[in-house]
Protein backbone atom coordinates (compact mmCIF):
# COMPACT_ATOMS: atom_id res chain seq x y z
CA UNK A 1 0.00 0.00 0.00
CA UNK A 2 1.49 3.30 -1.06
CA UNK A 3 0.52 6.95 -1.04
CA UNK A 4 1.80 8.97 -3.98
CA UNK A 5 2.80 12.60 -3.80
CA UNK A 6 4.69 15.04 -5.98
CA UNK A 7 7.75 16.97 -4.87
CA UNK A 8 9.75 19.70 -6.58
CA UNK A 9 13.49 19.74 -5.91
CA UNK A 10 15.66 22.71 -6.88
CA UNK A 11 19.27 21.67 -7.46
CA UNK A 12 22.52 23.44 -8.24
CA UNK A 13 24.54 21.05 -10.43
CA UNK A 14 28.28 21.77 -10.71
CA UNK A 15 28.99 20.83 -14.33
CA UNK A 16 32.63 19.81 -13.86
CA UNK A 17 31.74 17.35 -11.09
CA UNK A 18 28.24 15.99 -11.80
CA UNK A 19 25.79 15.61 -14.65
CA UNK A 20 22.03 15.51 -14.86
CA UNK A 21 22.37 11.81 -15.68
CA UNK A 22 23.89 11.28 -12.22
CA UNK A 23 20.92 13.10 -10.68
CA UNK A 24 18.38 11.05 -12.63
CA UNK A 25 20.07 7.79 -11.67
CA UNK A 26 20.15 8.81 -8.01
CA UNK A 27 16.47 9.73 -7.97
CA UNK A 28 15.43 6.53 -9.75
CA UNK A 29 17.53 4.44 -7.40
CA UNK A 30 15.79 6.02 -4.41
CA UNK A 31 12.35 5.17 -5.82
CA UNK A 32 11.45 8.47 -7.49
CA UNK A 33 9.94 9.00 -10.92
CA UNK A 34 10.97 12.22 -12.72
CA UNK A 35 7.96 13.76 -14.50
CA UNK A 36 9.24 17.26 -15.36
CA UNK A 37 12.51 19.19 -15.62
CA UNK A 38 12.79 22.98 -15.70
CA UNK A 39 16.06 24.85 -16.23
CA UNK A 40 16.02 27.87 -13.93
CA UNK A 41 19.52 29.17 -14.70
CA UNK A 42 22.17 27.81 -17.07
CA UNK A 43 25.52 29.20 -15.93
CA UNK A 44 28.98 28.44 -17.26
CA UNK A 45 29.90 26.42 -14.18
CA UNK A 46 26.62 25.72 -12.38
CA UNK A 47 23.16 24.82 -13.70
CA UNK A 48 20.08 25.35 -11.53
CA UNK A 49 17.14 23.04 -12.25
CA UNK A 50 13.72 22.34 -10.78
CA UNK A 51 12.98 18.62 -10.94
CA UNK A 52 9.41 17.41 -10.38
CA UNK A 53 9.34 13.89 -8.97
CA UNK A 54 6.54 11.46 -8.17
CA UNK A 55 7.38 9.61 -4.97
CA UNK A 56 5.66 6.93 -2.89
CA UNK A 57 5.03 7.23 0.86
CA UNK A 58 8.05 8.62 2.75
CA UNK A 59 10.45 8.05 -0.15
CA UNK A 60 11.07 11.78 -0.44
CA UNK A 61 13.43 11.59 2.55
CA UNK A 62 15.49 8.89 0.85
CA UNK A 63 15.69 10.91 -2.38
CA UNK A 64 16.94 13.99 -0.55
CA UNK A 65 19.47 11.90 1.39
CA UNK A 66 20.84 10.43 -1.85
CA UNK A 67 21.04 13.79 -3.66
CA UNK A 68 22.60 15.56 -0.68
CA UNK A 69 25.37 12.96 -0.60
CA UNK A 70 26.31 13.28 -4.28
CA UNK A 71 29.46 15.28 -5.15
CA UNK A 72 28.75 18.45 -7.12
CA UNK A 73 25.04 18.50 -6.21
CA UNK A 74 23.53 21.10 -3.88
CA UNK A 75 19.91 20.78 -2.79
CA UNK A 76 18.69 24.39 -2.78
CA UNK A 77 15.01 23.93 -1.94
CA UNK A 78 12.38 21.22 -1.56
CA UNK A 79 8.64 21.57 -1.83
CA UNK A 80 5.86 19.08 -2.38
CA UNK A 81 2.24 19.26 -3.44
CA UNK A 82 0.90 18.55 0.05
CA UNK A 83 2.93 21.27 1.76
CA UNK A 84 2.13 23.76 -0.99
CA UNK A 85 -1.60 23.11 -0.47
CA UNK A 86 -1.21 24.12 3.18
CA UNK A 87 0.93 27.19 2.55
CA UNK A 88 -0.63 30.13 4.41
CA UNK A 89 -3.47 27.96 5.68
CA UNK A 90 -6.42 26.49 3.78
CA UNK A 91 -9.35 28.65 4.90
CA UNK A 92 -10.14 32.36 5.20
CA UNK A 93 -12.95 34.68 6.29
CA UNK A 94 -14.58 36.70 3.51
CA UNK A 95 -17.40 39.28 3.78
CA UNK A 96 -20.81 38.54 2.26
CA UNK A 97 -21.40 42.22 1.46
CA UNK A 98 -18.91 44.71 -0.01
CA UNK A 99 -18.24 48.01 1.78
CA UNK A 100 -17.94 50.54 -1.03
CA UNK A 101 -19.03 53.81 0.55
CA UNK A 102 -20.02 55.57 3.76
CA UNK A 103 -23.62 54.37 3.56
CA UNK A 104 -22.50 50.73 3.34
CA UNK A 105 -20.25 51.28 6.34
CA UNK A 106 -23.04 52.81 8.39
CA UNK A 107 -25.27 49.79 7.74
CA UNK A 108 -22.85 46.99 8.49
CA UNK A 109 -20.98 48.78 11.25
CA UNK A 110 -21.51 51.98 13.13
CA UNK A 111 -24.04 53.52 13.60
CA UNK A 112 -26.57 51.15 12.03
CA UNK A 113 -25.25 48.00 13.71
CA UNK A 114 -26.29 49.35 17.12
CA UNK A 115 -29.97 48.78 16.31
CA UNK A 116 -29.25 45.15 15.47
CA UNK A 117 -27.23 44.67 18.66
CA UNK A 118 -30.06 46.08 20.75
CA UNK A 119 -32.57 43.78 19.07
CA UNK A 120 -30.44 40.78 20.03
CA UNK A 121 -29.95 42.13 23.56
CA UNK A 122 -33.73 42.17 23.97
CA UNK A 123 -34.15 38.70 22.44
CA UNK A 124 -31.05 36.48 22.30
CA UNK A 125 -32.72 34.04 19.91
CA UNK A 126 -32.45 36.71 17.21
CA UNK A 127 -28.71 35.96 17.07
CA UNK A 128 -29.72 33.00 14.90
CA UNK A 129 -31.30 35.25 12.28
CA UNK A 130 -29.15 38.38 12.54
CA UNK A 131 -25.64 36.89 12.89
CA UNK A 132 -23.57 34.03 11.51
CA UNK A 133 -24.39 31.89 14.56
CA UNK A 134 -27.03 29.79 12.77
CA UNK A 135 -24.53 28.46 10.25
CA UNK A 136 -21.28 28.35 12.23
CA UNK A 137 -19.59 25.45 14.02
CA UNK A 138 -16.53 25.57 16.27
CA UNK A 139 -14.08 22.72 15.60
CA UNK A 140 -12.43 22.32 19.01
CA UNK A 141 -9.31 20.32 19.87
CA UNK A 142 -6.49 20.26 22.38
CA UNK A 143 -4.19 18.38 20.01
CA UNK A 144 -3.87 15.30 22.22
CA UNK A 145 -5.09 12.62 19.77
CA UNK A 146 -4.49 13.96 16.27
CA UNK A 147 -5.08 11.35 13.56
CA UNK A 148 -2.73 8.48 14.39
CA UNK A 149 -0.01 10.89 15.51
CA UNK A 150 -0.99 11.16 19.16
CA UNK A 151 -0.35 14.17 21.39
CA UNK A 152 1.33 16.59 18.98
CA UNK A 153 -0.08 19.83 20.39
CA UNK A 154 -2.60 22.49 19.32
CA UNK A 155 -0.38 24.17 16.71
CA UNK A 156 0.30 20.88 14.91
CA UNK A 157 -3.43 20.10 15.03
CA UNK A 158 -4.31 23.25 13.07
CA UNK A 159 -3.83 21.78 9.55
CA UNK A 160 -6.21 18.95 10.42
CA UNK A 161 -8.83 21.28 11.87
CA UNK A 162 -8.55 23.55 8.83
CA UNK A 163 -9.17 20.53 6.62
CA UNK A 164 -12.24 19.67 8.70
CA UNK A 165 -13.51 23.21 8.21
CA UNK A 166 -13.05 22.87 4.44
CA UNK A 167 -15.15 19.71 4.41
CA UNK A 168 -17.90 21.37 6.44
CA UNK A 169 -18.09 24.17 3.88
CA UNK A 170 -17.76 22.18 0.68
CA UNK A 171 -20.10 19.34 1.60
CA UNK A 172 -22.72 21.07 3.74
CA UNK A 173 -22.27 24.82 3.27
CA UNK A 174 -21.40 25.24 6.97
CA UNK A 175 -18.91 27.86 8.16
CA UNK A 176 -16.57 26.10 10.58
CA UNK A 177 -13.68 27.65 12.50
CA UNK A 178 -10.77 25.83 14.18
CA UNK A 179 -10.27 26.46 17.89
CA UNK A 180 -7.03 24.74 18.95
CA UNK A 181 -6.70 25.11 22.72
CA UNK A 182 -3.40 25.27 24.57
CA UNK A 183 -4.62 23.31 27.58
CA UNK A 184 -5.23 19.66 28.41
CA UNK A 185 -7.27 20.40 31.54
CA UNK A 186 -10.86 19.16 31.02
CA UNK A 187 -12.21 21.87 33.33
CA UNK A 188 -10.46 24.60 31.35
CA UNK A 189 -11.59 23.15 28.02
CA UNK A 190 -15.20 23.08 29.19
CA UNK A 191 -14.92 26.63 30.54
CA UNK A 192 -13.37 27.97 27.31
CA UNK A 193 -15.90 26.29 25.01
CA UNK A 194 -18.80 27.53 27.13
CA UNK A 195 -17.37 31.05 27.01
CA UNK A 196 -17.14 31.14 23.19
CA UNK A 197 -20.38 29.22 22.55
CA UNK A 198 -22.58 32.33 22.03
CA UNK A 199 -20.93 32.87 18.64
CA UNK A 200 -21.58 29.35 17.37
CA UNK A 201 -24.57 27.21 16.44
CA UNK A 202 -22.77 23.95 17.23
CA UNK A 203 -19.58 22.48 18.73
CA UNK A 204 -17.57 19.75 16.99
CA UNK A 205 -15.05 18.22 19.38
CA UNK A 206 -12.10 16.69 17.57
CA UNK A 207 -8.93 14.74 18.38
CA UNK A 208 -9.21 14.91 22.18
CA UNK A 209 -7.67 11.89 23.90
CA UNK A 210 -9.61 9.20 25.73
CA UNK A 211 -10.96 8.95 28.41
CA UNK A 212 -10.97 12.74 28.93
CA UNK A 213 -13.06 13.23 25.80
CA UNK A 214 -16.05 11.41 27.33
CA UNK A 215 -16.28 13.72 30.33
CA UNK A 216 -15.68 16.87 28.26
CA UNK A 217 -18.42 16.02 25.78
CA UNK A 218 -20.87 14.95 28.48
CA UNK A 219 -20.44 18.14 30.46
CA UNK A 220 -20.68 20.43 27.45
CA UNK A 221 -23.79 18.65 26.18
CA UNK A 222 -25.43 19.10 29.57
CA UNK A 223 -24.42 22.74 30.05
CA UNK A 224 -24.93 24.16 26.54
CA UNK A 225 -28.16 24.51 24.55
CA UNK A 226 -26.49 23.90 21.17
CA UNK A 227 -25.40 20.58 19.62
CA UNK A 228 -22.11 19.15 20.92
CA UNK A 229 -20.72 16.26 18.88
CA UNK A 230 -17.41 14.46 19.35
CA UNK A 231 -16.77 13.22 15.83
CA UNK A 232 -14.04 10.73 16.76
CA UNK A 233 -16.62 8.95 18.91
CA UNK A 234 -19.99 9.32 17.28
CA UNK A 235 -19.10 10.10 13.69
CA UNK A 236 -17.08 6.90 13.48
CA UNK A 237 -19.82 4.91 15.19
CA UNK A 238 -22.56 6.21 12.89
CA UNK A 239 -20.66 5.32 9.71
CA UNK A 240 -19.64 1.91 11.08
CA UNK A 241 -23.28 1.11 11.87
CA UNK A 242 -24.35 2.25 8.39
CA UNK A 243 -21.74 0.08 6.70
CA UNK A 244 -22.45 -2.92 8.92
CA UNK A 245 -26.20 -2.80 8.27
CA UNK A 246 -25.50 -3.11 4.56
CA UNK A 247 -22.67 -5.65 4.92
CA UNK A 248 -24.93 -7.98 6.90
CA UNK A 249 -27.54 -7.71 4.16
CA UNK A 250 -24.91 -8.83 1.65
CA UNK A 251 -24.02 -11.93 3.66
CA UNK A 252 -27.60 -12.61 4.75
CA UNK A 253 -27.04 -12.53 8.51
CA UNK A 254 -29.43 -10.86 11.01
CA UNK A 255 -28.03 -7.82 12.81
CA UNK A 256 -29.53 -8.89 16.13
CA UNK A 257 -27.81 -12.30 16.24
CA UNK A 258 -24.51 -11.56 14.46
CA UNK A 259 -21.45 -12.03 16.66
CA UNK A 260 -19.52 -8.75 16.52
CA UNK A 261 -16.01 -8.13 17.87
CA UNK A 262 -14.84 -4.53 18.37
CA UNK A 263 -11.08 -4.17 18.88
CA UNK A 264 -9.62 -0.97 20.34
CA UNK A 265 -11.77 0.38 23.16
CA UNK A 266 -10.88 4.04 23.09
CA UNK A 267 -13.14 6.92 22.13
CA UNK A 268 -14.27 5.38 18.84
CA UNK A 269 -14.46 1.82 20.11
CA UNK A 270 -16.62 2.70 23.12
CA UNK A 271 -19.03 4.70 20.97
CA UNK A 272 -19.21 1.98 18.30
CA UNK A 273 -20.11 -0.63 20.92
CA UNK A 274 -22.74 1.60 22.51
CA UNK A 275 -24.36 2.52 19.20
CA UNK A 276 -24.42 -1.10 18.00
CA UNK A 277 -26.10 -2.13 21.25
CA UNK A 278 -28.62 0.72 20.96
CA UNK A 279 -29.40 -0.38 17.39
CA UNK A 280 -30.28 -3.88 18.63
CA UNK A 281 -27.06 -5.89 18.38
CA UNK A 282 -27.25 -8.81 20.80
CA UNK A 283 -23.72 -10.18 20.65
CA UNK A 284 -21.00 -7.52 20.96
CA UNK A 285 -17.57 -8.40 22.32
CA UNK A 286 -15.22 -5.53 23.22
CA UNK A 287 -11.51 -6.27 23.30
CA UNK A 288 -8.46 -4.10 23.95
CA UNK A 289 -4.79 -4.96 24.30
CA UNK A 290 -5.49 -5.94 27.92
CA UNK A 291 -8.00 -8.53 26.75
CA UNK A 292 -11.74 -9.05 26.38
CA UNK A 293 -13.91 -6.85 28.59
CA UNK A 294 -15.62 -9.02 31.22
CA UNK A 295 -18.15 -8.27 33.95
CA UNK A 296 -16.06 -9.59 36.83
CA UNK A 297 -13.05 -7.30 36.26
CA UNK A 298 -12.91 -4.01 38.28
CA UNK A 299 -11.85 -1.56 35.56
CA UNK A 300 -10.71 1.94 36.58
CA UNK A 301 -12.13 3.33 33.33
CA UNK A 302 -15.83 4.09 33.88
CA UNK A 303 -16.63 3.62 30.18
CA UNK A 304 -15.06 0.16 30.26
CA UNK A 305 -17.02 -0.75 33.41
CA UNK A 306 -20.28 0.13 31.72
CA UNK A 307 -19.35 -1.72 28.52
CA UNK A 308 -18.33 -4.82 30.46
CA UNK A 309 -21.84 -4.97 31.88
CA UNK A 310 -23.58 -4.73 28.50
CA UNK A 311 -21.24 -6.70 26.20
CA UNK A 312 -19.77 -10.21 26.01
CA UNK A 313 -22.94 -12.08 27.04
CA UNK A 314 -21.13 -15.42 26.59
CA UNK A 315 -18.50 -14.46 29.18
CA UNK A 316 -15.54 -15.15 26.88
CA UNK A 317 -12.12 -14.49 28.40
CA UNK A 318 -8.67 -14.04 26.89
CA UNK A 319 -7.15 -11.90 24.15
CA UNK A 320 -8.18 -11.04 20.58
CA UNK A 321 -7.60 -14.58 19.29
CA UNK A 322 -10.30 -15.93 21.60
CA UNK A 323 -12.69 -13.10 20.80
CA UNK A 324 -12.68 -13.62 17.02
CA UNK A 325 -13.18 -17.41 17.05
CA UNK A 326 -16.50 -18.01 15.32
CA UNK A 327 -17.23 -14.27 15.07
CA UNK A 328 -19.25 -12.97 12.12
CA UNK A 329 -17.83 -9.43 12.26
CA UNK A 330 -14.51 -7.84 13.23
CA UNK A 331 -14.44 -4.06 13.67
CA UNK A 332 -10.97 -2.62 14.27
CA UNK A 333 -10.22 0.84 15.60
CA UNK A 334 -7.01 -0.25 17.27
CA UNK A 335 -3.72 -0.33 15.40
CA UNK A 336 -1.72 -1.74 12.52
CA UNK A 337 -1.27 -5.47 12.16
CA UNK A 338 -3.08 -6.75 15.25
CA UNK A 339 -5.27 -9.12 13.20
CA UNK A 340 -3.58 -12.12 11.59
CA UNK A 341 -4.63 -14.43 8.77
CA UNK A 342 -5.02 -17.17 11.39
CA UNK A 343 -7.45 -14.93 13.30
CA UNK A 344 -9.48 -14.36 10.14
CA UNK A 345 -9.55 -18.05 9.29
CA UNK A 346 -10.96 -18.80 12.74
CA UNK A 347 -13.98 -16.55 12.15
CA UNK A 348 -17.39 -17.80 10.96
CA UNK A 349 -18.00 -18.40 7.24
CA UNK A 350 -19.05 -15.35 5.20
CA UNK A 351 -17.21 -13.10 7.66
CA UNK A 352 -17.06 -9.30 7.61
CA UNK A 353 -13.97 -7.26 8.49
CA UNK A 354 -13.83 -3.50 9.07
CA UNK A 355 -10.09 -2.83 9.52
CA UNK A 356 -10.09 0.93 10.06
CA UNK A 357 -6.73 1.85 11.57
CA UNK A 358 -5.06 4.54 9.45
CA UNK A 359 -2.85 4.66 7.50
CA UNK A 360 -2.04 0.97 8.09
CA UNK A 361 -5.08 -1.18 8.96
CA UNK A 362 -5.33 -4.01 11.47
CA UNK A 363 -4.66 -6.46 8.65
CA UNK A 364 -3.41 -5.83 5.13
CA UNK A 365 -6.46 -6.07 2.83
CA UNK A 366 -4.57 -8.32 0.41
CA UNK A 367 -4.05 -10.84 3.22
CA UNK A 368 -7.65 -10.76 4.43
CA UNK A 369 -9.52 -10.71 1.11
CA UNK A 370 -9.21 -14.44 0.27
CA UNK A 371 -10.82 -15.37 3.58
CA UNK A 372 -13.68 -12.87 4.01
CA UNK A 373 -16.89 -11.96 2.19
CA UNK A 374 -16.92 -8.21 2.90
CA UNK A 375 -13.89 -6.05 3.67
CA UNK A 376 -13.86 -2.36 4.59
CA UNK A 377 -11.04 -0.05 5.68
CA UNK A 378 -10.55 3.59 6.63
CA UNK A 379 -8.53 4.23 3.47
CA UNK A 380 -9.63 5.85 0.25
CA UNK A 381 -7.57 3.55 -2.00
CA UNK A 382 -9.69 0.47 -1.25
CA UNK A 383 -13.42 -0.16 -1.69
CA UNK A 384 -15.79 0.44 1.23
CA UNK A 385 -14.08 3.36 2.97
CA UNK A 386 -15.50 3.92 6.45
CA UNK A 387 -15.03 7.67 6.79
CA UNK A 388 -16.47 10.18 9.27
CA UNK A 389 -16.93 12.61 6.39
CA UNK A 390 -20.08 10.64 5.53
CA UNK A 391 -21.56 11.68 8.86
CA UNK A 392 -20.62 15.02 10.38
CA UNK A 393 -21.57 17.41 7.53
CA UNK A 394 -25.13 16.06 7.31
CA UNK A 395 -25.55 15.70 11.08
CA UNK A 396 -24.59 19.33 11.68
CA UNK A 397 -26.52 20.58 8.63
CA UNK A 398 -29.67 19.01 10.03
CA UNK A 399 -28.98 20.05 13.62
CA UNK A 400 -28.31 23.67 12.65
CA UNK A 401 -31.31 23.92 10.34
CA UNK A 402 -33.74 22.78 13.03
CA UNK A 403 -31.78 24.55 15.80
CA UNK A 404 -31.46 21.34 17.75
CA UNK A 405 -30.55 21.56 21.41
CA UNK A 406 -28.42 18.43 21.21
CA UNK A 407 -27.43 15.52 19.01
CA UNK A 408 -29.24 12.67 20.73
CA UNK A 409 -29.16 8.91 20.24
CA UNK A 410 -32.18 8.88 17.95
CA UNK A 411 -30.54 11.44 15.63
CA UNK A 412 -27.38 9.31 15.41
CA UNK A 413 -29.34 6.15 14.64
CA UNK A 414 -31.35 8.03 12.01
CA UNK A 415 -28.13 9.31 10.43
CA UNK A 416 -26.74 5.77 10.19
CA UNK A 417 -29.92 4.46 8.58
CA UNK A 418 -29.89 7.37 6.11
CA UNK A 419 -26.28 6.74 5.06
CA UNK A 420 -26.99 3.04 4.57
CA UNK A 421 -30.11 3.81 2.51
CA UNK A 422 -28.14 5.88 -0.02
CA UNK A 423 -26.86 2.55 -1.37
CA UNK A 424 -29.83 1.23 -3.32
CA UNK A 425 -30.75 -2.50 -3.09
CA UNK A 426 -29.78 -3.11 -6.72
CA UNK A 427 -26.37 -1.48 -6.09
CA UNK A 428 -25.52 -3.32 -2.87
CA UNK A 429 -22.65 -5.81 -3.15
CA UNK A 430 -19.41 -6.87 -1.46
CA UNK A 431 -17.50 -3.91 -2.92
CA UNK A 432 -20.20 -1.30 -2.35
CA UNK A 433 -21.72 -1.29 1.12
CA UNK A 434 -21.18 2.40 1.85
CA UNK A 435 -21.58 5.47 -0.40
CA UNK A 436 -18.71 7.65 -1.51
CA UNK A 437 -17.98 10.78 0.50
CA UNK A 438 -18.56 12.70 -2.74
CA UNK A 439 -22.06 11.30 -3.23
CA UNK A 440 -24.26 14.42 -3.07
CA UNK A 441 -27.22 12.44 -1.73
CA UNK A 442 -25.47 11.68 1.56
CA UNK A 443 -25.68 15.11 3.20
CA UNK A 444 -29.24 15.63 1.94
CA UNK A 445 -30.46 12.28 3.30
CA UNK A 446 -28.64 12.57 6.61
CA UNK A 447 -29.89 16.13 7.08
CA UNK A 448 -33.50 15.11 6.56
CA UNK A 449 -33.27 12.06 8.80
CA UNK A 450 -31.62 14.08 11.58
CA UNK A 451 -34.24 16.84 11.41
CA UNK A 452 -37.06 14.29 11.50
CA UNK A 453 -35.53 12.56 14.54
CA UNK A 454 -34.89 15.89 16.28
CA UNK A 455 -38.51 16.95 15.80
CA UNK A 456 -39.82 13.57 16.96
CA UNK A 457 -37.69 13.62 20.14
CA UNK A 458 -38.23 17.27 21.02
CA UNK A 459 -34.66 18.39 20.35
CA UNK A 460 -35.64 20.71 17.48
CA UNK A 461 -36.63 24.34 18.13
CA UNK A 462 -37.86 25.04 14.60
CA UNK A 463 -39.06 23.21 11.52
CA UNK A 464 -37.12 24.31 8.42
CA UNK A 465 -39.44 25.70 5.72
CA UNK A 466 -38.14 23.24 3.14
CA UNK A 467 -38.40 20.18 5.38
CA UNK A 468 -41.83 18.95 4.27
CA UNK A 469 -41.45 16.32 1.62
CA UNK A 470 -37.64 16.07 1.80
CA UNK A 471 -37.81 12.24 1.73
CA UNK A 472 -39.77 12.31 -1.52
CA UNK A 473 -36.96 14.03 -3.42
Amino acid sequence: MTISTTMIIRLDIEKSVASFGDVASGIAGAGGDIVAIDVIRAGREVTTRDITVNVQDAGNEEIIRVLSGMPGIKVVNISDRTFLAHLGGKIEVTPKLPIKNREDLSQVYTPGVARVSMAIAEDKSKAYTLTMKRNTVAVVTDGTAVLGLGDIGPEAAMPVMEGKAMLFKQLAGIDAFPLCLDTKDPDEIVKIVKAVAPGFGGINLEDISSPRCFDIERRLAEELDIPVFHDDQHGTAVVVLAGLLNALKVVGKPFETARIVVAGIGAAGVSICNLLLSAGAGHVCAVDKEGILCKNIPYTNEEWRQLAESTNPEGITGLLGEAVKGADVFIGVAGAGILTVEHVQSMAPESIIFAMANPIPEIQPELAEPHVRVLATGRSDYPNQINNVLCFPGIFRGALDCRARTVNLEMKLAAAQAIAAVVQPDELNELYIIPSIFNEKVVEHVRGAVIEAAIRTGSARRIPPDFAGWHEK
